[in-house]
């Protein structure tokens, strides 16, 4: 089996808020962060595909037809966005690097399947320290 990363970027802003809590209980957990303004961030997001390599392409997936789909489904809604404001998927949801990671997943699950490749993890960089990844349900039941 071969694992296949397409890298993209984005640029999103976003805050951390609980809306059951007080002011003073969003401070203490998430500090500078429950700032209602917002700030921003230069993500990187890095989507892996694993399968078997066609002997007729050499490829796992197109590469741009993998670019395609992330900006169709990811791109296009999250780049130069506020995450809280304007991304249906953080309604209700804190737009954490972990909640990005399973939104994208979300996101991406059914039009890679319905190609038939296999999403095999989301990484969403939000800093050079800082990243998550996620590996769909299947590692959550484990």
């Amino acid at each position: 089996m071969i694992v296949l990363t397409r890298r993209a970027t984005f640029s999103a802003a976003h805050y951390y808020w609980n809306p059951a809590w007080s002011q003073s209980e969003n401070d203490a957990v998430f500090g500078a962060c429950a700032n209602r303004n917002g700030h921003g961030h230069n993500y990187t997001l890095e989507v892996k595909i694993s399968g078997s390599v066609d002997p007729v392409t050499g490829f796992v997936v197109d590469l741009k037809w993998l670019k395609d789909v992330i900006e169709q489904h990811v791109l296009s809604i999250y780049d130069h966005r506020h995450l809280n404001l304007e991304v249906p998927d953080f309604a209700t949801t804190i737009p954490t690097s972990e909640n990005i990671a399973v939104a994208i997943w979300n996101r991406l699950a059914a039009p890679i399947a319905a190609a038939g490749a296999n999403l095999h993890a989301i990484r969403v960089w939000e800093t050079p320290d800082i990243y998550a990844d996620y590996f769909g349900q299947q590692e959550a039941a484990r």
